[in-house]
C-alpha cells in the first residue's frame, strides 16, 4: 500500500490540449441543440473554457490535499481515498459509477470523517488511477475486490457500504456475497433484483412500465458498452472532445436540471465547468476512458444483471430515492421483494449523480441511516 499523488505528465497534458484545440469543429453539423445527442452550442463552451481557463495543475493540487493510496488486490492496481476518523463510527466505503469518478464524493469525506468514520473512496477498477486492469471486471468481481481492499484496509470491521449506478449495483452484490462483513447498506439507484421478483401492484407495474419506456430510449450507451467496448473505445482513445461529448450527454440527461425554453436541459444550472472537466480528466488524463466501459462488457459476462431466483438480500439496507429523471427510482414495495429495505427517503432533489449535486441531503440521509444502525 503505497501513498499516491496526482501528477498527469506535461507530455500528457500538452498532447490533450493539442488535440482539444485541433477538433475540427466544422465537421460537426447541427442537429438542433440536445434533440439528436450532444448540443453543440454546450460542448463547445466546455472546451472553450478547457483551453482559455481550466488549470489542471491547480485541480490536482486540490485533490492532493485528500490522502490518497494504490494497492495491488488480488492482482490488480486499486486507487483510493482513506480519510481517517476517530474510530467511533463504523467504516464507510463509497463507491462511484460510470460516468462519475471518486470526486462526487469529495464534499462528503471531511464531514463524514469527523463524525469518526474511516472513509474509503477508490476509483473502480478501470476508472481513473485505478488503472491498467489485467482483464474485463464485472460488477460482481468488482464487488470482490472492494471488500479484499477494505479488509486491507480496515482489517476484519464490519463497514457500511454507498453507492450509486454502478456503486450501488457493486454494493448489492456485496450484501448479497457478504452478509457478515456489511453492518449496511446505502443506494440511490435500485436495479438489481432477484430473477423471479415480479410487480404485483398496479403502482409499482405503472411505474416500472414508464421506467422501461424512458430506459430503451436512453440506454443505446449501455448495448454498445456491453458488446463493443473495445470499439467505442477507439474513437474515445483518440479524442477527449469525443470523450467529452460522450459523458456531457449523461450529465445533462440523468441530472436533475431545470429545462430551457426549449424543452433542453441548463446544464450549467447544475455544474460549473470546473466540475465537469475535472471529472472528465479523471478519464482522459490517466487513460482509462477505454478500460472504463469493460465493467459492462464484464455484467453481461458474469451475468450479474439480476440475482438467481428467490434470493433474499438480509443486510440492512436504505434506499435515497431522488428524483433521476432516467432511472426512475424503484418503489419500496418492489425493493422489498428482494432487500430487507430499513430506511426509504423520498428526496425532494437531486438526480442520477446525487452526492455530487446534492452532497448536504446525501450527507443528512447517510448519517440518518448510519445512526438507524446503531
Amino acid at each position: 500500500m503505497e501513498r499516491f499523488v496526482i501528477s498527469i505528465p506535461n507530455a500528457r497534458l500538452s498532447a490533450i490540449r493539442e488535440k482539444v484545440a485541433g477538433f475540427e469543429w466544422e465537421r460537426l453539423p447541427q442537429a438542433g441543440g440536445w434533440k439528436a445527442g450532444i448540443s453543440i452550442a454546450d460542448l463547445r463552451r466546455l472546451t472553450d473554457y478547457w483551453l482559455e481557463h481550466f488549470d489542471w495543475r491547480a485541480v490536482e493540487r486540490r485533490l492532493n490535499e485528500l490522502p490518497q493510496f494504490v494497492t495491488d488486490v488480488e492482482g490488480e492496481r486499486i486507487h483510493f481515498i482513506h480519510m481517517r476518523g476517530n474510530g467511533s463510527k463504523p467504516p464507510l466505503l463509497l463507491l462511484h459509477g460510470w460516468p462519475g469518478s471518486f470526486i462526487e464524493f469529495e464534499r462528503l469525506i471531511a464531514p463524514l470523517a469527523a463524525d469518526g468514520h474511516d472513509v474509503i473512496v477508490p476509483s473502480l477498477p478501470g476508472f481513473a488511477f485505478s488503472n491498467p486492469i489485467t482483464d474485463i471486471i464485472g460488477p460482481r468481481r468488482a464487488g470482490e475486490l472492494m471488500h479484499s481492499l477494505m479488509t486491507q484496509v480496515i482489517g476484519e470491521q464490519r463497514y457500511i457500504v454507498q453507492g450509486g449506478d454502478w456503486g450501488a449495483h457493486i454494493a448489492s452484490w456485496m450484501a448479497y456475497t457478504r452478509p457478515d462483513a456489511l453492518l449496511g447498506f446505502h443506494i440511490n439507484m435500485c436495479s438489481l433484483f432477484a430473477e423471479d421478483a415480479e410487480p404485483t401492484t398496479e403502482q409499482d407495474k405503472d411505474l416500472l412500465a414508464r421506467r422501461d419506456v424512458i430506459l430503451r430510449r436512453e440506454t443505446g450507451y449501455n448495448h454498445e458498452q456491453e458488446t463493443r467496448p473495445q470499439t467505442l473505445g477507439v474513437a474515445m482513445s483518440d479524442s477527449p472532445v469525443g470523450q467529452a461529448g460522450w459523458i456531457l450527454e449523461k450529465f445533462a440527461m440523468w441530472a436533475d436540471l431545470p429545462k430551457r425554453d426549449d424543452g433542453s436541459p441548463d446544464l450549467w444550472a447544475g455544474f460549473t465547468e470546473e466540475q465537469l472537466l475535472t471529472n472528465i480528466m479523471l478519464y482522459v488524463g490517466p487513460s482509462s476512458e477505454v478500460t472504463a466501459t469493460w465493467i459492462y462488457r464484464g455484467k453481461r459476462l458474469e451475468r450479474s444483471g439480476r440475482f438467481p431466483p428467490g434470493v433474499r438480500v438480509t443486510v440492512p439496507m436504505a434506499i435515497a430515492a431522488f428524483p433521476d429523471p432516467v432511472f426512475l427510482p424503484t418503489p419500496r414495495s418492489f425493493a422489498e421483494k428482494t432487500y430487507n429495505v430499513v430506511r426509504y427517503t423520498e428526496m425532494p432533489a437531486g438526480g442520477h449523480f446525487a452526492a455530487f449535486e446534492e452532497p448536504e441531503l446525501m450527507l443528512a440521509d447517510l448519517r440518518a441511516f448510519v445512526a438507524e444502525l446503531a
